[in-house]
């Protein structure tokens, strides 16, 4: 049997706007059924890196909320701190620049939680036994939640082709060293021409693997543990991610710490895509580009590989816009994604969390 994946297009009415259908697609899921009395539930989602304006509106995650707390359930939104350098690389400019980008208490009705705590490394180990990692590290207050509704803004990217609900959990969910872990294999280096020799970051880093080499910061590896905060710490940004590790092997890190974030709350996770302003690139970027595609609607499922399965057909099957970073494959039935980034193979992340039983790539496209 293929799993369902609803979907509602942005056409609407005087008689049945935009909320109402997000209210139908998450009666069509069950979601009611998938929050216990009194649970604490995690809306998760991308607040967006300042400059950024592609993230899911505000109104519709209020309307999310909205429905969990009507089921009794107390929901707060949350995502975990960056990894790279940016306005969202501690929880005090995380929550600032989601308050910025119009996730206020006042508009949502929710409280905002940064997972991992204050420079990422509020964690916790979960065990998952897979091909590239035994234990994966997680923010500490999504592992904690009883529930999670994943709200993803569907778009293109970089590194995994396409982000959609898998990356929201797998990558989003991580805390600082979850995310090293993922993207690279060794420990972060020294940009030597940046390096003031202040020592800050000899200070801070708890398993003394920094020391000063002719008056230059030098990372230990041996010692290392590939926390990533002293990327943080350092206010020259001489401190850097080593990104080595190769596509198809990120894309499976990245669906084992789907997993690890899904452990445990089988029945009491649901996924709503939202296929609307689909940049070329990720939220996580301080600007970004036209949509390579025009609209299209918004998706759910208790299901992440059938709605991110459903969800790149979809972008696929449209036509692609012109005067956009699509310079090729703009006919409905081409490969949208393949035309932005021709050397990733998005299909290892869905061929992948399959294999491992996190949902199904066979759908039913059920419209609302």
């Amino acid at each position: 049997m293929n799993s369902p994946v609803y979907f509602a297009d942005l056409r609407a009415t005087p008689s049945r706007n935009l909320l109402s259908k997000v209210k139908g697609l998450l009666d069509a899921v069950g979601l009611a059924d998938r929050v216990t009395k009194g649970a604490l539930e995690a809306v998760k989602l991308h607040f967006g890196e300042a400059g950024n304006t592609a993230y899911i509106r505000p109104v519709f995650v209020r309307k999310i909320v909205d429905y969990v707390k009507e089921a009794g359930g107390r929901p707060f939104l949350t995502d975990a701190n960056t990894l790279y350098v940016g306005s969202r690389s501690d929880s005090v400019g995380h929550l600032a620049t989601a308050i910025q980008n119009g996730f206020a208490h006042a508009v949502v009705d929710a409280p905002l939680i940064i997972a991992d705590g204050l420079r990422g490394g509020n964690e916790t180990p979960v065990k998952v036994d897979l091909k590239r990692f035994k234990r994966v590290y997680i923010g500490s207050e999504i592992v904690r939640a009883d529930g999670i509704v994943s709200a993803a803004h569907f778009k293109g990217h970089e590194l995994s082709g396409f982000g959609g609900a898998i990356k929201n959990l797998g990558m989003g969910c991580a805390s600082r060293k979850g995310k090293l872990a993922q993207h690279s294999t060794v420990s972060p280096k020294v940009k030597r021409k940046k390096c003031q020799g202040c020592g800050e970051c000899i200070e801070y880093c708890a398993h003394k693997a920094i020391r000063l080499v002719d008056e230059k910061a030098e990372i230990e590896p041996k010692k290392c543990v590939g926390c990533g905060e002293c990327i943080i710490i350092c206010q020259n940004q001489a401190i850097q991610i080593q990104w080595d590790q190769a596509i198809p092997v990120f894309l499976e890190n990245m669906v084992e710490y789907a997993a690890g974030v899904l452990k445990g709350k089988e029945g009491a996770a649901t996924f709503v895509n939202f296929i609307t302003d689909v940049s070329p690139a990720c939220d996580c970027c301080s600007h970004n580009d036209a949509p390579i595609v025009a609209d299209i609607g918004i998706a759910a499922s208790n299901d992440p590989v059938a709605i991110d399965q459903a969800s790149v057909d979809l972008v696929n099957q449209a036509e692609g816009l012109p005067n956009t970073a699509l310079a090729s494959n703009l006919k409905p039935g081409e490969d949208k994604f393949r035309a932005l980034y021709p050397k990733v193979d998005w299909e290892v992340q869905l061929r992948y969390a399959e294999e491992i039983g996190l949902g199904m790539r066979a759908y039913e496209l059920v419209r609302i």
